[in-house]
């Protein structure tokens, strides 16, 4: 059990180690910028020298006092438990209270009901979903920790492209914000699961987000695991009525989960 816990919560932690090692990063280069100008005026080679050291000095009192702030917010994350931390996600996007709340412990119960111990994410990644990135990451990876699930992989979806992503969670999702597009208009969802299917393991079960229905052919049946299908927000009926089909036919279930 100390085991699973120290797992969990270094899967909240990722995103902010990651966040400080790449300001470190910059904070060396900075230094050795300022010590390569430095050289540079004493032998004569720059006239510009002393205006890019003033300038690189300003840059790296900046990278030392983010550093500073980031080691701050991570102290406080490591003072607190992660039901705390995840409290505090799900506060941020109107999930930590009331109906909301509910929905979301409801969704959660869903996921639980899983077949298998591996789920594997498949993500809207047209400009439909561009505005709910920012919330949605943190709130996937409550998802993921709360459903007592192996997360076992991330894919994609966008006007007949998809890209599928495996590692550890912090991982995935890091390639899933740096790689998925966020544009087009195509929501390819039956192509994504026939790309899916040749190329990767078949988990327990799959989870559909999304917040559009499919604009192409889905071959429900060649689907080889159900899916459990997430409409974000206020999609529309069509999409409820896509999604409610994606998940009957392939023996899942709809969760649905309003963020307020």
């Amino acid at each position: 059990m100390r085991t699973r816990r120290r797992q969990e919560e270094g899967s909240i932690y990722e995103v902010f180690s990651d966040m400080a090692l790449l300001m470190l990063a910059a904070f060396i280069f900075l230094l050795a910028m300022i010590l390569m100008v430095s050289k540079m005026q004493g032998s004569g080679e720059s006239e510009k020298s002393k205006a890019q050291i003033a300038q690189l000095e300003k840059d790296l009192a900046s990278a030392k006092s983010r550093n500073l702030e980031l080691l701050q917010e991570m102290n406080t994350l490591v003072g607190s438990n992660t039901a705390a931390q995840m409290q505090k996600v799900l506060s941020s996007v109107g999930l930590g209270q009331g109906q909301g709340r509910k929905d979301f412990e409801l969704m959660i119960e869903g996921l639980r009901a899983l077949p298998g111990k591996d789920l594997h994410l498949v993500i809207d990644a047209t400009g439909s979903m561009h505005g709910v990135t920012a919330f949605l990451i943190p709130v996937l990876r409550v998802i993921a920790i709360r459903s007592g699930k192996h997360l076992s992989a991330i894919s994609w979806y966008a006007d007949r492209k998809t890209g599928t992503y495996t590692g550890s969670m912090g991982e995935m999702f890091d390639y899933l914000m740096q790689a998925a597009p966020f544009i087009g208009n195509d929501e390819t969802i039956g192509h994504a699961f026939d790309a899916i299917k040749k190329n990767s393991p078949v988990p327990g079960a799959y989870l559909l987000i999304g917040d559009e229905p499919p604009t192409d052919v889905v071959h429900y049946h060649a689907i080889p695991a159900p899916v459990f299908t997430l409409p974000l927000g206020n999609s529309d009926s069509s999409t409820k009525v896509a999604f409610q089909k994606i998940a009957d036919i392939s023996g899942g279930r709809m969760l649905e989960l309003k963020f307020r």
